[in-house]
């Protein structure tokens, strides 16, 4: 594949929002939110509860309409998506099913929308580890088992781009460390992932990438190691011998910001990582 080639495949799979705004009424629900979630990434796109994420998500889903700006994947509004099961796949809640029909009966209603059969539905039942209780009735599902069929339901079509809301939601501590993999998983194949969450423990062993929005407005977007950096605790501390000071810190490991390391006050500002062992 030529370098123009994979970069129209990676364009493909961008998911963009440009000044996106919505507004319910006095009430600004998403207000003026700009950001680029990338293919082969897991971004994790986070905030308190009512901060916007859903609405966001509805509206990149053509389920709510902006009041300006725009939502596409690959520069594409979803509504125009020739296929968009095999674009785009979608779990904003584990609760839209049919409690009388059985886990892969639930999939059989949604195949023909993918363009698959029976094999398929069988074959992501597997993926998400519901193989066994395919032939259960959805009311007797756990909630960590409808939000594993839900993202079954999801990648029906096979999509290169998956939305996710709160998909940890109800696992228990088995199932979050197997969605963890599994998401990485889907990234390493050059697909696009967004996982919404209000709580960033959640999902910090999982994302590459971390948008960060409250009150419907970007707060803060970057990789997360860069925003780990940005939150690490910073120490300032003094010693009437400064050049020693600055060899400690060194040999600690810890790195410092700000001043410069032998300042003449002997002070410095310390970014505090892990704590290490005595240093003699």
């Amino acid at each position: 594949m030529t370098r123009a080639a994979v970069a129209a495949t990676a364009d493909a799979r961008t998911v963009r929002l440009r000044h996106l705004t919505k507004q319910f009424g006095p009430v600004r629900a998403v207000d003026d939110l700009t950001i680029d979630v990338l293919p082969g990434r897991v971004t994790g796109f986070l905030g308190p509860n009512g901060a916007g994420k859903t609405t966001t998500l509805r509206m990149l889903l053509g389920l709510v309409r902006p009041t300006s700006g725009t939502a596409t994947i690959g520069d594409v509004p979803y509504g125009r998506l020739r296929r968009p099961a095999t674009v785009v796949g979608a779990a904003l809640e584990a609760s839209s099913f049919h409690p009388g029909r059985t886990g892969l009966d639930h999939l059989r209603v949604y195949a023909p929308q993918a363009g698959v059969g029976d094999a398929r539905a069988r074959e992501v039942l597997d993926l998400v580890g519901l193989g066994p209780a395919g032939g259960r009735r959805v009311g007797g599902y756990s909630l960590g088992m409808r939000q594993r069929l839900a993202l079954a339901t999801t990648l029906l079509g096979d999509p290169p781009v998956l939305l996710l809301d709160e998909p940890s939601n109800g696992l228990d501590p088995e199932g979050i460390a197997w969605l963890r993999g599994f998401l990485r998983a889907l990234a390493a194949e050059g697909r696009t992932v967004l996982v919404s969450s209000h709580v960033l423990s959640e999902v910090q062993q999982t994302v590459d990438d971390v948008v960060v929005i409250a009150r419907g407005r970007l707060v803060h977007a970057s990789s997360l190691d860069d925003l780990a950096r940005l939150a690490r605790p910073r120490v300032r501390a003094s010693s009437p011998d400064g050049a020693r000071l600055a060899d400690l810190v060194a040999r600690s490991g810890w790195t410092t910001a700000g001043p410069p390391a032998r300042a003449a006050d002997g002070a410095l500002t310390v970014e505090v990582h892990d704590v290490p062992p005595a240093v003699v």
